[in-house]
């Protein structure tokens, strides 16, 4: 029987080929940039008082980073690598919540603490932040503590705040995170306008 010689290809080809698939970079996805932003629409910010500053609350360690974080069972976290924070974590509540307060009271003078010259402001709002991340159940938990420090020394009692926001962990997971975590802030500043 005769048999058909293989088509071989040439030795030099063969390596040039192997070189290059070996050589390409692999294809990483672009981050994407989250923002935490104020979902309230109210009061016309017409009055000047109060006058209060929203201190940059203090956070636990595993939330001081750029990367969005998910509990994924008690005690395990997962940490999304191509979802980043816009801003630090600490900066972007502040912001939220000066916005939130402004919008529930008609105060323009209700600002991040970084935004005042000097201590103009009556008093300052402090939060340490104990939670505030989603499970992977869809279920978005903040736990704090806060409470309202006159500058002059006297301060209100500290006091707790726990919510829960669920979210549709399933379509656009991150998004609808976020949207949760907007609502959770909602809902703190709900509770600390009542005290001004």
């Amino acid at each position: 029987k005769n048999k058909l010689p293989m088509k071989l290809i040439p030795p030099p080809l063969f390596f040039m080929l192997l070189a290059g698939c070996s050589l390409l970079p692999p294809v990483a996805d672009a981050p994407v940039r989250h923002l935490l932003d104020s979902s309230l629409h109210g009061k016309d910010q017409r009055t000047s008082s109060p006058v209060v500053a929203i201190a940059r609350p203090s956070l636990p360690p595993y939330l001081e980073r750029n990367e969005l974080v998910t509990r994924v069972t008690a005690g395990r976290l997962s940490i999304h690598e191509n979802d980043l924070w816009a801003e630090p974590l600490d900066a972007a509540i502040a912001r939220v919540i000066a916005e939130n307060l402004r919008h529930r009271t008609g105060s323009a003078n209700i600002q991040p603490s970084g935004s005042f010259i000097g201590h103009d402001y009556s008093s300052v709002v402090e939060i340490r932040i104990d939670r505030f991340d989603p499970s992977s159940a869809g279920v978005l938990l903040l736990e704090c503590t806060w409470k309202i420090q006159s500058v002059k020394g006297s301060g209100d009692l500290t006091k707790t705040f726990q919510t829960e926001v669920n979210f549709n962990s399933h379509a656009d997971p991150i998004p609808n995170r976020v949207k949760a975590m907007n609502e959770a802030l909602d809902q703190l500043s709900e509770e600390i306008a009542k005290s001004l």
